[in-house]
């Protein structure tokens, strides 16, 4: 037979907090909009006409849709070939007109600018601006892309 032991005095459990913590904040770094200015070498040729589109894209004709899935095409193009400034011919702005047909005119110009925001490549795109008469004027933009890092 086995003598018995001595009791053993209960040990205390530390209390625990059951409800989880909140994990902590990690601050968002938001995505880079394109800047509203550039330096003045970039402003000058852009005024004066004298940048060449490193390639371009008509978007002009094409359906929302189809425009939408081009000009993400022709970004990932561009950016592959470290292109810096993109030439997207969009067609012109709707004119101010009391005319009933000119709710059409202009539809990929009025979406282009939320597409680029929400664009997979937003953070690439340095700027937009409007192109030069003799790329287009109004009925196309530049895009000036950033150099990859």
């Amino acid at each position: 037979m086995r003598p018995s032991l001595p009791a053993a005095a209960p040990v205390p459990i530390p209390e625990t907090r059951l409800t989880p913590q909140p994990p902590k904040a990690v601050p968002i770094t938001p995505a880079r909009t394109p800047a509203a200015v550039l330096d003045n070498g970039w402003e000058k040729r852009i005024r004066s006409g004298n940048i060449a589109p490193d390639m371009s894209i008509d978007l002009h004709g094409h359906n929302l849709a189809g425009a939408h899935v081009r000009l993400n095409q022709a970004l990932a193009t561009a950016l592959a070939r470290d292109v810096r400034v993109l030439l997207v011919v969009t067609g012109k702005p709707p004119k101010a007109s009391s005319h009933g047909d000119s709710s059409r005119r202009g539809a990929i110009r009025g979406e282009i600018g939320h597409w680029l925001e929400t664009s997979p490549y937003a953070d690439r795109i340095a700027s937009v601006r409007i192109a030069h008469p003799r790329h287009g004027g109004d009925g196309a933009i530049y895009l000036i892309l950033r150099r990859k890092k």
